[in-house]
């Protein structure tokens, strides 16, 4: 990709925004602004009774609660399997003895950069929830195949979520 006139138009808190000139085959150079986020991981918790562990949670940005996986900011420089057992306890208190890694997602990539990285965790175990200040989150179970129906009709709307229930299912039984 041939860009030029690359700049930093705004810097975030959790976001940087980029524009850009791209130059597009032969129909010529277009302006692009692009938002810069540091990537994710998010986890899908499957129990041994073929249930999963969803989260629901505030986004302001959509203004409402929805259901959906855990997941996080991926620190600068963090490992991705790393944040995803950290944010599966940090919201769920949950531990797993073992992550499958389910690909990864590009939540937006008209507009974003950034990457979700998709796992499946299993051999769980429960402990405490050590959600950070600023969140407000409650866990519900739900049968794995409840969830894949509750994607496909427009009950879980977040797509993480529903790209990880697709996922899985190859996994699952």
């Amino acid at each position: 990709m041939e860009t030029k006139n690359r700049s930093l138009i705004f810097t975030g808190l959790v976001v940087d925004v980029e524009q850009m000139d791209v130059l597009i085959g032969s129909q010529g150079w277009y302006t692009y602004q692009v938002v810069r986020h540091p990537g994710g991981a998010a986890v899908l918790a499957l129990h041994d009774d073929g249930c999963i562990t969803l989260i629901r949670q505030l986004r302001p940005a959509v203004g409402d609660f929805l259901l959906e996986i855990p997941a996080g900011r991926l620190s600068k420089g963090e490992d991705p399997q790393l944040c995803a057992e950290r944010e599966l306890i940090e919201e769920t208190g949950l531990k797993a003895e073992k992550l499958i890694s389910l690909g990864l997602l590009h939540s937006s990539p008209g507009v974003f950069d950034e990457k979700i990285h998709l796992y499946l965790a299993t051999g769980l175990t429960q402990g405490d929830a050590e959600p950070e200040d600023y969140e407000e989150i409650s866990c519900e179970k739900v049968p794995f195949a409840e969830a894949v129906a509750m994607a496909a009709d427009g009950r879980i709307t977040d797509g993480k979520t529903i790209a990880a229930l697709l996922r899985a299912q190859r996994h699952i039984a």
